[in-house]
């Protein structure tokens, strides 16, 4: 059986990793896989360095019709030329341009993970009208969705028509992960210092502006943001505007397991989550957790770790293959 996943870009966040990590198992039961992607990123090496093949795609992230024309043409070629015989799309984008490209080439099975559909964001009335009516064309399309929290999954049983196709499969962690000891970001700061660390692309939904003002207001708190993002000149000059160089630092792209160990506490604020890989690592790290209660973070905060192992994912979401 071949398997194509697809998604929109390769930088490292959260669908990109449940990308490779469903790549990688799958290719180890057998399947073969590729894989198709917009941008450049940490994804492609990660993928070339697992021999795991990768397919291009001369695409631009942007919520408009052209950008979804252009986006199903392209993958209309792809498909035609792999045959796919299950077409596994991430990402809004490639959601609904990768379902109506897979319904004109007559792909078998069409599967959609939903990493946190679009219209929550915080937008205006009109815009997500329109983005709900973009995501409900996308569950239309496609045979199931997988949905990473029940959050995700009550959304898009509320869809007319789409009840029936949605299944709720958490996002997974290797449980026995070995952590590095955080030294990276400890000695960052003043020996002694309790830090509060975040980890995330840095984006509005991920919200840690919120961080830095906070830290603007209390002079004994440290805080360690981990992640690249297009606000990162933004942060930047915050931080600069308030003065809090010594207290708040940005280290760029750093692994979750090698940063958690240099945190006394995980932040996260964000104001959009689906269900983060993040918060289920800090859990695994046994850091005291503070975090916004939206989307699937209650159900990863208050649920048995177990639920949350990387085998089980991988098990339920290869079964929806077959």
């Amino acid at each position: 059986m071949k398997i194509l996943y697809a998604i929109t870009k390769s930088n490292w966040g959260g669908a990109q990793r449940y990308v490779f990590d469903m790549a990688v198992a799958a290719k180890k039961a057998g399947f073969d896989v590729a894989v198709a992607y917009g941008g450049t990123g940490t994804l492609k090496d990660r993928l070339d360095a697992e021999h795991i093949r990768t397919i291009s795609l001369d695409i631009q992230n942007e919520a408009s019709l052209g950008a979804i024309l252009k986006t199903k043409n392209i993958l209309q070629t792809v498909f035609v030329q792999e045959h796919p015989d299950v077409v596994h799309l991430n990402s809004s984008l490639v959601g609904i341009s990768g379902a109506w490209a897979a319904r004109a080439t007559g792909i078998q099975k069409v599967i959609f993970t939903d990493h946190g559909w679009m219209f929550k964001e915080a937008r205006s009335f009109p815009i997500r009208v329109i983005t709900w009516i973009i995501s409900w064309a996308t569950a239309l399309l496609v045979d199931r969705v997988i949905a990473v929290s029940d959050d995700e999954l009550r959304l898009t049983q509320h869809m007319p028509f789409c009840a029936k196709k949605a299944v709720r499969i958490y996002n997974g962690i290797d449980l026995n992960m070995p952590f590095g000891s955080g030294e990276r970001i400890r000695s960052a700061f003043p020996a002694g210092a309790k830090i509060t660390g975040t980890v995330g692309e840095l984006n509005k939904n991920k919200n840690q502006i919120a961080l830095i003002e906070q830290a603007k207001n209390n002079p004994d708190m440290y805080v360690a943001i981990v992640g690249e993002g297009e606000l990162r000149l933004f942060l930047e000059n915050k931080i600069k505007e308030y003065k809090l160089e010594d207290q708040v630092k940005l280290f760029g792209f750093v692994p979750a397991a090698e940063a958690m160990k240099g945190f006394d506490v995980f932040a996260l604020p964000s104001i959009k989550e689906s269900l983060g890989y993040v918060i289920l690592e800090a859990r695994a790290a046994g850091l005291p957790i503070i975090a916004n209660r939206v989307g699937g973070v209650g159900e990863a905060l208050d649920l048995p770790l177990e639920e949350f192992s990387k085998e089980k994912m991988v098990e339920k979401t290869i079964a929806l293959y077959r």
